[in-house]
């Protein structure tokens, strides 16, 4: 259907500091892409997008089913893998070994943490949308919870920008850039304006969740962090609607098998072309739904596998491990102990036994703040990554 592309604005552009190439230095002028009013626009399915939007629905329904079925810890699962392949696609990639050690609360660097931090921003944009629409204070709160770990961009958090950015070109001036958002004066009102579409009821879920994060996205309302917190909308928009209500689709896998085509596809949104996103977001959550389903499987089969290593006798410490592993897959000696309910010499014995037994695997040899992890559990997390990016790249 059709649907109102950006209009370019000239603006006049006065540098803050005289740096850069001589181009930098004598840049006087910028065209800047201004987003439609969306809040009372419609959307209607028609035709494959109308069918790729209703394969989407019942592949996330399936999902939620699955979860059930199989593995109720499939949601925090679900939930760190999305937040991590998200960080990913701004090129915030610290490991799963290193995301452990920080999610245990032990020393881990500037990119885990910041990994962490989406976790944490997902979560608590979810949560808010659990209860009722998405606010702007509930998004500037998440972008305040995203930036936390960063002294620099902690100082910035939690307020719409007040400058003109861009993305891509030069590090100093717009100049060849790639996109230039509206100038900050407009984004107030754009963002009530999106807030406002991002709550109603009565358009397709998949295809609002879709068009609010390519319009989130235009916008631009942050100096960083704006591509986590406008995929965090999309799974907070399915979870205000009930399409989901345990799990999160990991959406930003498939985005991250083929980040060009993901930004072409928001491009292809600013020419006023929304149907040609919303599929592309439509057949990018069904492959993820569908490989999710595999990983809650695999999941579901691996006590059975870490009894058959371990061989531990009923009841016994060893047990009381296992039988925690998939909802505590990353934990340290104290979590450990408050699951066992025993001493700590005897929590020490038995994380050593699974350990050798390879079931366990040590993140972090501090003595003060030693961390396990299921290392199956690691595995499947980058497995299902790597199975979403393939569906993903052998549809196109």
């Amino acid at each position: 259907m059709e649907w109102p592309r950006h209009r370019r604005e000239p603006r006049e552009w006065i540098p803050r500091q005289r740096q850069g190439s001589r181009a930098d230095r004598t840049l006087d002028g910028i065209e800047v892409s201004i987003p439609p009013r969306i809040s009372d626009l419609d959307y209607v399915l028609a035709g494959p997008v109308a069918r790729a939007h209703e394969d989407a629905v019942i592949a996330v329904a399936r999902l939620e089913a699955g979860c059930g079925q199989h593995l109720a810890p499939l949601a925090d699962f679900l939930l760190r893998s999305e937040s991590v392949a998200s960080s990913k696609i701004e090129h915030i990639d610290a490991g799963w070994r290193a995301f452990g050690k920080a999610f245990a609360g032990g020393k881990a660097g500037n990119e885990a943490q910041s990994q962490l931090a989406a976790v944490r921003t997902l979560a608590a944009l979810v949560a808010v949308a659990t209860e009722g629409p998405v606010t702007l204070e509930s998004v500037l709160n998440s972008h305040r919870l995203l930036m936390a770990p960063d002294y620099y961009t902690a100082r910035d958090s939690g307020a719409l920008r007040e400058v003109q950015n861009w993305i891509g070109g030069s590090d100093y001036t717009p100049i060849e850039a790639l996109y230039v958002p509206p100038p900050p004066d407009l984004v107030p009102e754009l963002m009530d304006d999106l807030l406002t579409f991002a709550a109603r009821t009565d358009l397709p879920i998949l295809a609002q969740a879709a068009i609010a994060h390519a319009q989130f996205e235009s916008i631009h309302p942050f100096t960083d962090g704006n591509g986590r917190i406008g995929r965090a909308l999309i799974s907070a928009i399915l979870r205000r609607r009930g399409l989901t209500q345990r799990v999160t689709v990991p959406l930003a896998s498939a985005m991250l098998a083929d980040t060009g085509r993901y930004f072409a596809q928001l491009d292809h949104y600013r020419e006023g072309h929304a149907d040609k996103f919303v599929e592309y977001v439509a057949v990018a959550t069904t492959q993820a739904s569908d490989a999710a389903q595999d990983s809650a499987r695999n999941l579901a089969e691996l006590p059975e596998h870490w009894h058959a290593l371990a061989k531990p006798r009923a009841n016994s410490t060893e047990a009381t491990v296992i039988a925690a592993l998939l909802d505590n897959p990353i934990f340290n000696a104290e979590t450990a102990q408050k699951i066992t309910g025993t001493t700590e010499a005897s929590v020490y014995r038995a994380l050593a036994k699974l350990t050798d037994c390879g079931i366990l695997e040590v993140l972090s040899e501090s003595k003060r703040n030693r961390i396990w992890a299921a290392t199956d559990v690691l595995a499947e997390l980058d497995a299902l990554s790597a199975a979403i990016g393939r569906r993903t790249t052998a549809r196109l």
